[in-house]
């Protein structure tokens, strides 16, 4: 007997009647993780057939976040080796790396999915995949001295607040991952400040090479060296090294776990295009808004922040992770095509004007997206108006 069959000989337990009929949804949620389920569609009329489903293109973007996920593993190690002068070899550093990040992904999946279960239970319906992602990305964004209480609470949050009480999965108006940040940014700053945020080598966990751990260290991202005034030739890392844009672009920086490398996050990237799970038209219009921005802050600006070169902009902190993994969210992006290349270029935009006229906050990918979500169904309302003026006049200069 296959795994399948016996996997099936179970169902009807946990079916209506059943002795476990209360874990019916759980039942349904591992049957379509793990399977295709023989299930047809039960309405009636016209449907869309077509072959990249929810799970399909759930499966997709988490593939796509592996390689941002498995440097961003290697980069906590050997942020912790450099800050400690400690000289170690690959292994050990993406050990070290990896056993700090798996209490992220479990704390945010258990949790996550956790709620998920109940409420799909409560109201007896189907669970739904989004948090496949959502669960994935979390632990990326968050600086890897975030109290794992932290994300728990901030993930339920997330869940309950941000999507549950919206209606569930392709309901939701704000990305939740980005919400999970942005209420750990607003409860606890401290925490979540370009400031002090990567490096933990208080030896609470770790990889002990033989020689003494520091205590408590932190150390500043580049935007937050920015942010508190020093110019963009002048970054250091956690050694004290100076960083160069290449430095940026291969993600050997501090950094939120899954954000540092341009190129981890352009294969995946690559992979999103190809399978067109993702429009090019958001990532790129990103792009263009955010270096148009910067350019123009390097012209008429004084600050460190304003000064600092617009490719650098793009490289550094979570703009090449947000726009695209999170700024292409289909639920909760602009849908229309036009509206694409509009919602894309604001992000862009709002991201750097953020990063540069406030100080206190570096980062602001984050706000960008979030504010471009509340405003991404009156774009698409505009552009479809737009399209039926224009359709009306057309008809009109006919008849």
């Amino acid at each position: 007997m296959t795994f399948k069959e016996r996997f099936e000989k179970l169902k009807p337990t946990f079916t209506e009647g059943g002795k476990l009929h209360m874990f019916q949804s759980l039942y349904e949620g591992f049957e379509s993780f793990l399977f295709v389920p023989n299930t047809t569609a039960k309405r009636i009329g016209a449907q869309v057939h077509d072959p990249i489903d929810s799970k399909r293109a759930m499966t997709t973007v988490i593939i796509a976040l592996v390689p941002a996920m498995l440097f961003g593993m290697y980069n906590v190690g050997y942020q912790h080796f450099l800050a400690t002068g400690q000289d170690a070899g690959f292994w050990a550093t993406f050990a070290f790396g990896l056993l700090a990040v798996l209490p992220y992904i479990l704390v945010s999946y258990i949790v996550g999915l956790g709620i998920e279960f109940t409420v799909a239970q409560w109201k007896k319906e189907e669970i739904q995949e989004g948090f496949l992602v959502t669960g994935f990305i979390i632990p990326l964004i968050v600086p890897i001295n975030t109290p794992l209480w932290m994300v728990a609470v901030a993930t339920a949050f997330a869940v309950i607040f941000a999507k549950e009480v919206f209606g569930g999965t392709g309901y939701n108006i704000f990305n939740v991952a980005l919400v999970t940040r942005a209420f750990l940014f607003f409860s606890y700053p401290t925490k979540m400040s370009g400031n002090e945020a990567f490096i933990r080598t208080d030896g609470t966990w770790g990889w002990d090479c033989g020689q003494q751990l520091v205590d408590g260290f932190t150390g500043a991202t580049p935007l937050g060296q920015i942010g508190s005034g020093t110019a963009a030739n002048a970054l250091t890392d956690a050694a004290g090294n100076s960083m160069s844009v290449w430095d940026a672009i291969i993600g050997l920086i501090p950094g939120s776990i899954g954000e540092t490398s341009v190129i981890a996050i352009a294969l995946g990237a690559c992979l999103l295009l190809m399978t067109r799970i993702a429009s090019w038209k958001t990532m790129l219009s990103i792009f263009v808004g955010g270096a148009l921005t910067a350019l123009c802050f390097n012209a008429f600006g004084t600050t460190a922040a304003a000064q600092t070169p617009w490719y650098m902009h793009l490289v550094l902190g979570g703009f090449c992770f947000g726009a695209v993994f999170m700024a292409t969210d289909p639920v909760t992006s602009a849908r229309t095509e036009t509206g694409k290349y509009i919602y894309g270029f604001l992000i862009g935009m709002m991201a750097i004007i953020i990063r540069v006229l406030n100080p206190g906050y570096p980062e602001g990918m984050m706000l960008a997206i979030l504010l471009m979500n509340a405003f991404a169904p009156l774009i698409d309302y505009c552009v479809v108006q737009r399209n039926i003026r224009r359709r009306i006049k057309r008809a009109a200069v006919k008849g």
